[in-house]
């Protein structure tokens, strides 16, 4: 039986866009209280806690407003290619104006079902955006999207089917989680405390032990700068399955400590024209702008924008402690301003401190901690699998090739 239509608005209790208290109110931020979501966070995800936090007084203040756990967040404009990615919060929150809450009407409508439909809708969403020379998203646009509907115990049963290949990712995500703070425990003992074997008969010189060098990053790395082409010329930008991965800060806040998958590729084309770096298999990436701090190692040859340094290691034993030493290293020390991400530049990265230890205990660390890095990368390949598989399964289950009743 073929399946009815209705509109978003149909099937929401209510839809709606959030605000920004003003910056310059301090008060607004702090104490920080209310979990406040910007778009750069919505990213066809489940929303469990968020990167900004306001105060009560700010939400009061401001068009802000609480979102009941279990809606669906669609992302009106951004930078990129951010307008129209959801995501479902599972805590209460509140958003910017960039977001279109749709606190779904559960009698009608699973709001899992409405979260994955919308998902494979992403290209209908980008083609409906509307204004000048950065189109975007509104409210209006989506609330008179019209989606197919079947039964809400069909769509109980679509939701249940894919919602089950998203727990094996979750629960693939926590074990990485761990695996991770348990290889950051073990570098800041070692390297931090300088806790390491035989401490206790290494004399301590200018504030490193005897043997290790203290210099700038590039005296031990060569560095180089991503590069965007222009926008305007969409030529050079391809699907993320054609041409060269192209890495972004958000590709790297999704990915974690390897990255494997860009949201968008650029054509080999665009990397000869615009001069742009491919960095090899096993580069340590590091996020200079907007975002600090980010750090991701490539899994195959790849290109960046320009927020983003590379620091290429030329001995693989290197690899994992340069990645733990970026990952730990407190980047609010490199800049003289109230906002690090306007005063760190590729400059600064290059010159930031780098503390070398000795070949001997380099690895000695990587015996310890490169099972660590290997668990890691298994656990990331399996969540890749359950994504395709689940992403083989969306549009089937949607257009009624698969039946579930």
């Amino acid at each position: 039986m073929s399946w009815g239509t209705k509109r978003i608005e149909d099937i929401c209790e209510k839809v709606t866009s959030g605000g920004t208290p003003k910056s310059t109110n301090m008060s607004f931020y702090n104490p920080k209280e209310v979990p406040w979501l910007k778009t750069g966070e919505v990213n066809y995800c489940r929303i469990y806690d968020t990167e900004t936090y306001i105060s009560y007084e700010g939400l009061a203040r401001s068009s802000a407003k609480m979102i009941p756990e279990d809606s669906v967040i669609v992302a009106m404009y951004g930078q990129g290619d951010t307008a129209g990615r959801v995501a479902i919060n599972k805590i209460p929150l509140c958003t910017n104006q960039a977001c279109c809450n749709l606190i779904i009407n559960k009698d009608i409508a699973d709001y899992e079902y409405v979260y994955y439909l919308l998902s494979m809708l992403y290209e209908k969403l980008v083609s409906l955006k509307n204004g000048g020379a950065q189109p975007n998203l509104n409210a209006g646009i989506i609330k008179d999207i019209e989606i197919p509907l079947p039964d809400i115990e069909i769509q109980h049963k679509v939701a249940g089917i894919l919602s089950a290949y998203d727990a094996l990712i979750e629960n693939n995500q926590k074990q990485i989680k761990l695996l991770e703070e348990a290889a950051q425990r073990l570098y800041k003992e070692w390297f931090v405390d300088l806790k390491f074997p035989g401490y206790e008969d290494c004399k301590v010189v200018d504030g490193v032990p005897e043997g290790w060098k203290k210099k700038r990053a590039d005296d031990f790395f060569e560095i180089t700068i991503g590069k965007t082409p222009p926008r305007s010329e969409k030529q050079w930008f391809v699907s993320e399955n054609k041409g060269i991965k192209w890495i972004s800060i958000s590709d790297m806040g999704k990915a974690g400590v390897y990255i494997c998958n860009t949201n968008e590729s650029l054509t080999e084309e665009a990397v000869d024209k615009h001069n742009v770096k491919v960095v090899p298999n096993g580069t340590v990436l590091v996020s200079f702008k907007l975002t600090v701090g980010r750090v991701s190692i490539t899994t195959e040859d790849m290109c960046t924008n320009e927020a983003i340094a590379h620091f290429y290691i030329k001995d693989d034993y290197l690899r994992e402690y340069t990645y733990l030493y970026l990952k730990m290293f407190e980047y609010d020390t490199l800049g003289n301003t109230s906002s690090i991400s306007k005063a760190v530049n590729s400059k600064i990265i290059k010159s930031m401190t780098f503390i070398m230890p000795d070949d001997e205990t380099i690895k000695a660390f990587l015996k310890t901690v490169r099972p660590y890095f290997d668990l890691i990368y298994d656990r990331q390949q399996m969540i890749l699998k359950a994504q395709e598989v689940r992403d083989r399964l969306l549009p089937k289950l949607m257009n009624e090739e698969i039946e579930v009743g």
